[in-house]
């Protein structure tokens, strides 16, 4: 029988990641997450519920999250749900919690510190914030980024060298 488990989520940090290693020295960052989700009621009122997700991340991915990120800083990540079971000491009864076991995730927002933003800088999630992207490979030319095309269709082309604004 085929199975697929994935989660994709955007939202805010609701506290500091828990930054804190095995006995084997693996890293493992636990945080909460707020998603928010707006709707209209029946009558036509705007209404806004939040969802808290606990989130596990492990190895560099951890690291970087504890040393980049903080309470309220946006997050975009990618990972799969996990169901943890286990017998409550107190009450004798079998408890479950569902969380999210993170593979992946990208920095949202400005460099911290800059204009005020509270979020960490966009990029693959081994680069640090601030970045835009991965890096160029050694050797390879830069290309241009194309922006929206024009009424022919075809994207405006830039002068060799230049790189067009970003949109955000």
């Amino acid at each position: 029988m085929a199975s697929f488990n994935k989660v994709i989520l955007l939202g805010n940090l609701t506290r500091d990641p828990e930054l804190r290693y095995t006995p084997k020295g693996q890293a493992v960052a636990k945080l909460g997450l707020a998603v928010n989700r707006s709707y209209k009621t029946d009558t036509g009122e705007v209404r806004e519920e939040v969802t808290f997700i606990d989130v596990d991340a492990w190895g560099k991915q951890a690291e970087l999250i504890g040393q980049y990120l903080r309470k309220g800083s946006p997050l975009f990540m990618e990972g799969r749900l996990k169901l943890d079971q286990w017998d409550d000491k107190t009450t004798g009864q079998k408890v479950t919690k569902l969380r999210v076991v993170m593979e992946n995730f990208q920095f949202i927002g400005g460099p911290r510190g800059a204009e005020g933003a509270p979020g960490a800088g966009p990029g693959p999630a081994g680069s640090p914030p601030g970045n835009f992207g991965p890096p160029p490979s050694r050797g390879a030319a830069r290309t241009p980024t194309p922006s929206a095309p024009q009424e022919g269709g075809e994207p405006p082309s830039s002068p060799a060298g230049e790189v067009d604004d970003v949109p955000f």
